[in-house]
């Protein structure tokens, strides 16, 4: 499966709430997300690992130019790195925890597939857009004729 989301940065040592890597990506919906994975205890002296995946609040992501947007405009004033997506006390919403993933490897093909769907979603909303267009301007040529 060809890749869509794309990779912004990755952090082996993080502001978010774990001790384990931090991976971000941009989506064709503009938005940030977020990879994390956590530690957890269901029995006494039995640790998994959990894939959290999460919506960042405070930047945006413009997916055909690759470029990492801001919220705050403070940091608009400034040359805007990727490195800047980890930042001190981050704001987001965790959006789904996956307890059958065994690797990033496997959190990465899970969000492939999100984004694949809103690229095919998009492309449809456009082609409708586009047959609408042209059914009203079929029917002002109608009316006119």
């Amino acid at each position: 499966m060809k890749s869509v989301a794309k990779l912004i940065y990755k952090s082996k040592m993080t502001y978010f709430p774990t001790i384990l890597p931090v991976q971000f990506y941009g989506l064709p919906d503009g938005k940030v997300h977020v990879i994390y994975a956590r530690l957890y205890e269901i029995e006494f002296d039995r640790t998994y690992q959990e894939f959290v995946f999460a919506e960042h609040k405070e930047f945006s992501y413009d997916y055909e130019n690759e470029k990492l947007i801001p919220h705050n405009t403070e940091l608009k004033k400034s040359p805007v790195y990727n490195e800047l997506v980890d930042k001190q006390n981050p704001k987001f919403k965790i959006s789904k925890i996956y307890r059958n993933l065994s690797s990033y490897a496997e959190a990465y093909s899970e969000l492939n597939k999100k984004a694949h769907l809103m690229l095919k979603n998009q492309k449809e909303i456009t082609e409708k857009k586009i047959q609408g267009f042209e059914d009203e301007k079929d029917n002002n040529i109608t009316a006119a004729g």
